[in-house]
């Protein structure tokens, strides 16, 4: 008698298999994710949607960074420099201000997006980003398990693009302390490489006249002499850093800049009308929480108030909206910070507005329109029962781009798929969201 194996059985066996593939010691520290046997697929429109977007935030990161310098200079107006120096150290901003930076951009992008029903919605641009070991062994892995799936950059699409960042040389990756959770995965990545790639510590490193990647956060960097020698190093010449120490590249608030209306011309003519609107599709409306108060025949714009103390009386279906803060802090990252209106009591929405204002000297909170997620669903197994099961729930999206060392090309290295259950307004990893790379739909 010839037995057949059943689809879901071999749904189960691609599970168990990916489940038994992982590296020794696991990619984060203490962390866990749902395990699905099948990759995340995209329409061909998202997929080509996702390939061009990459350019397009390169040269949004070109023109935040010149928008920043001009305004110190004076070329613009100041009110947007002084913004995105609050809270900074001056020993901090002399150095990230030094002509060595000159015209330099993260090398790494990666926009959290959330898959929406009406496209694509960027909650935030990370330069210093977590998960790229992971989203390579993602890729490896599910492609020999789904080896008919086309996975948006291949099996091999992030270690190649992680590898070019210094035009195929290695580096050292200093991660600091604070970071150590990701340290597992850069240690495996590192391994992985062609070239020469080794794991440093931020807070002991000796600059060796190897170039860096950093893995650590600039307020951090009082602590981390390592670090702080490598960035002097690389001012000097004398090393290649990436992303470079400029805190004004990492703050939120550049979603509520580009929507404001004094620098409308000004963003026309660094990005052209056309890239212009693309983006004005995807960064949701936004808003610096400035305490000042609006002249009395003013308001904030689409707020319809003269102070954010206002929002503290909007009723639930006006509270559709997301504070948190804006950068430089160690609750920056992560969602430690995030507040979603909709989501919370009265109370906690007013304790959290007279948070965000008493803090905007310091550490400024951004406020963001809040867009809800489309409803999926995707399999995963069920470590208690063995079985596959089906999880209801959103999505957010992880492209990570790779940008090359000489001239404007990008590299989309992959896409990592967080599939968060439904009932969770705030999408990022945890232990009961599914975690898979992207593919393209057949």
């Amino acid at each position: 008698m010839i037995m057949t194996v059943s689809a879901e059985q071999r749904q189960i066996e691609k599970a168990e298999g990916i489940l038994q593939a992982l590296p020794e010691g696991g990619l984060f520290s203490e962390k866990e994710w749902r395990i699905s046997p099948e990759p995340f697929r995209l329409s061909k429109s998202e997929a080509k949607q996702l390939e061009r977007l990459g350019p397009l935030l390169l040269r949004f990161q070109k023109a935040c960074d010149l928008i920043y310098r001009r305004s110190r200079k004076g070329s613009l107006p100041r009110w947007v420099a002084n913004y995105l120096d609050q809270g900074k150290p001056d020993s901090l901003l002399e150095l990230a201000n030094q002509p060595g930076w000159l015209d330099a951009v993260p090398r790494v992008i990666r926009p959290d997006l959330i898959l929406t029903d009406n496209g694509f919605t960027a909650t935030e641009l990370d330069s210093v980003p977590g998960g790229i070991g992971l989203t390579a062994w993602l890729e490896e892995i599910y492609q020999q398990f789904n080896p008919e799936a086309k996975l948006i950059g291949g099996p091999r699409g992030m270690k190649t693009g992680f590898g070019s960042l210094f035009g195929g040389e290695g580096a050292d990756i200093l991660v600091s302390e604070e970071s150590s959770d990701y340290r597992p995965e850069m240690e495996w990545l590192a391994n992985q490489m062609e070239s020469s790639w080794k794991v440093e510590s931020a807070e002991t490193y000796e600059v060796s006249g190897r170039n860096v990647y950093r893995f650590f956060e600039l307020f951090d960097l009082p602590n981390l002499g390592g670090a702080k020698a490598a960035g002097e190093a690389a001012v000097k010449g004398e090393i290649e850093l990436t992303s470079p120490l400029k805190p004004w590249m990492e703050e939120k608030m550049w979603s509520a800049l580009f929507h404001s209306h004094p620098l409308r011309k000004v963003w026309e003519r660094e990005l052209r009308s056309g890239n212009q609107r693309r983006l004005e599709a995807i960064f949701p409306k936004s808003w610096i929480v400035d305490p000042a108060e609006a002249p009395h025949f003013a308001v904030i714009p689409d707020l319809g108030i003269q102070s954010f103390r206002e929002m503290k009386d909007f009723s639930q279906t006006e509270r559709e909206l997301v504070l948190k803060l804006s950068g430089f802090n160690e609750r920056a990252w992560g969602s430690r910070s995030v507040t979603i209106g909709q989501d919370s009591s009265q109370q906690e929405w007013s304790s959290a507005i007279e948070e965000a204002i008493e803090s905007f000297p310091e550490a400024p909170y951004v406020l963001q329109r809040f867009h809800s997620g489309r409803i999926v669903r995707h399999p995963w197994l069920n470590p208690t029962t063995g079985e596959i099961e089906e999880m209801e729930g959103r999505v957010r999206l992880c492209p990570y781009y790779f940008v090359q060392p000489k001239g404007d090309e990008v590299i989309l290295g992959g896409v990592l798929a967080t599939i968060c259950p439904a009932d969770k307004k705030i999408l990022h990893g945890m232990s009961d969201a599914i975690l898979v790379p992207c593919a393209v739909e057949s």
